[in-house]
């Protein structure tokens, strides 16, 4: 049974259990993330939730190197991460390269499809936690983009708050919540989940850039 809009569960943080055991070519590809995250110096926190689909909240996210610790992180947690990107990577003759390392293709010329697109990718796949940066880009932003909520809500899933801290040089996870239609109410709960983390690069990231427009 679904649990009803505004469910919002906090992890303990002091524990650190991944996803179970998904077969030993996965246990060596966890061996690896592990000794990149030791190598980088970068530690993991929070349990895996039983949760077989979400819109994984990507954030902070101000360097590249965002993206490949999450990674090795989803590793560690025995997880295989999805992400969006442009149609044409999964085509031509490479194109199947993309789809194994998680790529949903999208149709970037039909932006105002990309909701009802990602709904229905989460109706065809029962295993999809799709992995979204808010703020979109790299840069600095003035106002992080809906686009996460708007998915998370017409697929009827939970936000996964994934969170990148270079303070204490850990990825960790902090929880989940069932979004409700009041984005404004929904984002403070969001935004409660970064309010402490430090981003790679300082200048790039504000926890105000997550307030929406007035």
């Amino acid at each position: 049974m679904r649990p009803a809009p505004g469910t919002h569960i906090r992890y303990n943080l002091a524990t650190n259990h991944p996803a179970s055991f998904r077969g030993w070519w996965f246990e060596l590809w966890r061996t690896l993330c592990r000794f990149a995250l030791f190598a980088g110096r970068f530690r993991t926190a929070g349990d895996w939730p039983d949760l077989k689909q979400a819109v994984l909240v990507a954030a902070p996210h101000t360097s590249n190197w965002d993206a490949i610790w999450m990674l090795a992180a989803a590793g560690h947690y025995r997880v295989r991460l999805r992400w969006m990107g442009k149609k044409s990577l999964t085509e031509g003759p490479f194109g199947w390269a993309a789809r194994l390392a998680g790529c949903v293709p999208v149709d970037r010329q039909r932006a105002g499809d990309l909701v009802t697109a990602m709904a229905q990718a989460f109706e065809e796949t029962p295993d999809l936690l799709l992995a979204v940066a808010p703020e979109g880009t790299r840069d600095p932003v003035a106002e992080w983009k809906s686009g996460f909520w708007h998915i998370a809500r017409a697929a009827k899933v939970p936000l996964l708050f994934t969170v990148m801290d270079y303070g204490t040089r850990t990825v960790y996870i902090s929880g989940h919540y069932w979004p409700t239609d009041d984005y404004a109410a929904d984002l403070a709960v969001i935004r409660s989940h970064y309010a402490d983390a430090r981003p790679r690069h300082h200048s790039r990231f504000s926890i105000e850039s997550a307030k929406p427009k007035a």
